[in-house]
């Protein structure tokens, strides 16, 4: 695809869909003693979603496992909405689609393995992260310099905003 495609797409992005294991997180699942689930966050994705919605765009998450970190994490970025439990998440789609009112190509999707291949597919602009499967990084327009839960969601937010030609426009008041 000419990046002069790929810039206007970028343009008409109004919605990021991320996974979560993998993509926010590295993909590794512990376990407390007590049976809860440890996740962890790199904290400039959470600084790049924030960037992304303050540049007007909406970011919502599907999920294929369930963990009250991740609505906890969610609702610190004011992410919504989050459905989570989604093995099958091409229907996850179409429902985040219908409560948003976006349609599929101005989402701009990540993910990192087969279950996110179909949303990929669907959706105007397809990032997948550097660890990523095989048949993720075959569909993506962009796979991402850094693994998933290393600030992957931040390197696909810089690459969007900078093809679309926003980056200095939401960065302005820390480089000003």
């Amino acid at each position: 695809m000419q990046t002069s495609e790929l810039a206007a797409r970028a343009a008409a992005i109004e919605l990021l869909l991320l996974d979560v294991d993998g993509v926010m997180t590295d993909g590794s699942v512990a376990y407390l003693d007590d049976g809860r689930e440890l996740k962890r966050f790199h904290v400039r994705d959470g600084s790049g979603l924030k960037l992304w919605r303050a540049a007007g765009k909406r970011v919502a998450i599907v999920s294929g496992r369930s963990s009250p970190a991740v609505e906890r994490r969610a609702a610190e970025l004011g992410v919504s909405p989050v459905l989570q439990g989604r093995e099958d998440k091409r229907p996850a789609l179409e429902e985040v689609l219908r409560v948003t009112g976006v349609t599929p190509d101005r989402v701009c999707a990540l993910g990192d393995d087969l279950p996110d291949v179909p949303v990929l597919r669907a959706c105007g602009l397809a990032v997948a992260v550097a660890d990523a499967c095989a048949e993720a990084r075959a569909v993506a327009h962009y796979v991402t310099a850094v693994p998933g839960g290393h600030g992957a969601v931040r390197d696909a937010i810089e690459w969007l905003l900078k093809l679309a030609g926003r980056w200095g426009e939401v960065t302005a008041r820390y480089t000003t």
